[in-house]
């Protein structure tokens, strides 16, 4: 039957239909493989060679063989912010408003068009992760700047339209409710319970163990009690940091395993859907708190919300967490 089911972290609420699931070999029938791609192409602005097409890089990670670099930064041609803004908020009425001031920058993730994390060697996601880490650390010195996203929308159904694999990273000086919300339920769990809820959570997860898609070292990734949507996955550090920008070298190298091999999962066992990931980390000046926990949180796009989630914000899984993350468990990555 069907039941509800709250997040710890968030209590945010989602329904598990246990009547309608899908079996999660089900996705693999209902999604396509994705063509091929050539390893370069003339007209991507990413490619080597193509250097002068994209802003001048912020950051690089040199290499010796196919080009002269590893991993690239550039500053966002087509962004959404300006570095050069003001942040002043201005009333217009009741209204409030204030100029589109943010950085936003694309991190190029190797010279190659055709690979992706899940088919890139694990030296290569060390080196996108260290990029993260680097640019994180910089842009949070910038005045007026708060909040540090981190993303990658990968095909067309997760907004990507580039072939060429990258990530993103948009700074604000604006907490959302949507992300702020969150952190003060995590700030009231610890008010009330005298610890972090993430800590937590993973420590329920690893004992009940039935939605762990992969334990490390430093890692565990796994589909949560309250998945919001079918092999939605997370992997949350053990060791409690509440930013990305604190991630030691031995975990850099530790979670690039672990994203590597759990995106592999998703690519093999799910016919490389389209996806986006995000690491949520805390604000900028928030970095030593103990009630926050930064992680990833990975979305294959399979199922689009519709009516009743778009009116509620109760999502509606159709793959309970328990039987994605079995199957993701049992997926073989060479």
């Amino acid at each position: 039957m069907p039941e509800f089911r709250q997040n710890l972290a968030t209590k945010e609420w989602v329904i598990v239909a246990w009547e309608r699931a899908k079996r999660p070999h089900d996705f693999q029938k209902d999604s396509e493989l994705p063509k091929e791609l050539p390893p370069l192409r003339e007209d991507c602005p990413f490619c080597p060679g193509n250097e002068s097409k994209t802003p001048p890089a912020v950051f690089s990670i040199s290499a010796r063989n196919v080009s002269d670099w590893s991993v690239r930064v550039v500053p966002n041609k087509f962004a959404a912010l300006n570095p050069n803004l003001s942040t002043k908020r201005e009333q217009r009425g009741k209204f409030l408003r204030a100029d589109g001031f943010g950085i936003a920058e694309v991190i190029i993730e190797t010279p190659l068009h055709n690979l992706t994390i899940a088919t890139m060697d694990a030296e290569q996601v060390q080196k996108i992760l260290r990029a993260y880490k680097q640019r994180y650390l910089e842009v949070a010195q910038s005045k007026n700047i708060n909040l540090i996203t981190i993303f990658r929308n990968f095909g067309v159904r997760a907004g990507t339209s580039l072939e060429h694999p990258h990530s993103q990273l948009i700074a604000t000086p604006i907490i959302p409710p949507h992300v702020r919300d969150p952190f003060q339920q995590a700030m009231y769990y610890y008010d009330s319970q005298g610890s972090c809820v993430y800590c937590d959570m993973v420590k329920e997860e690893l004992e009940q163990k039935e939605r762990i898609v992969l334990e490390s070292k430093h890692f565990v990734a796994a589909c949560p009690f309250a998945s919001r949507t079918p092999f939605e996955t997370r992997i949350w550090p053990k060791r409690h940091t509440p930013a990305y920008g604190q991630i030691s070298e031995a975990e850099v190298a530790d979670l690039a395993y672990v994203l590597k091999t759990v995106l592999a999962k998703i690519r093999i066992g799910l016919n490389a859907p389209h996806y986006n990931y995000v690491i949520r980390s805390a604000p900028i000046g928030d970095e030593d708190t103990r009630y926050l926990h930064w992680y990833m949180v990975i979305i294959p796009k399979i199922t689009t919300p519709a009516g009743f989630e778009i009116g509620t914000g109760i999502y509606i899984n159709v793959v309970p967490p328990e039987q994605a993350a079995k199957y993701l468990r049992e997926v073989e990555v060479k």
